[in-house]
């Protein structure tokens, strides 16, 4: 298994932070990014846009692991 560099683990916490704030959407309609960045929504805009560039750069990786 390849070392994962320092974008490598940035676009992973930010896959998985996207996927846990999903979660808690579903089950309790709480959004988590909403809850912290609420009142700064141009900020809360930016943290979407960093997972959904993270979760097609998550895309990118898998499919170019060919081992």
């Amino acid at each position: 298994m390849s070392k994962m560099s320092a974008l490598d683990w940035v676009a992973a916490i930010l896959v998985i932070i996207g996927a846990i704030n999903w979660g808690l959407v579903g089950l309790f309609q709480w959004n988590l990014v909403t809850a912290i960045f609420g009142s700064v929504a141009w900020l809360e805009k930016v943290v979407y846009v960093l997972v959904g560039v993270s979760g097609l750069y998550a895309i990118y990786l898998f499919a170019g692991k060919k081992e």
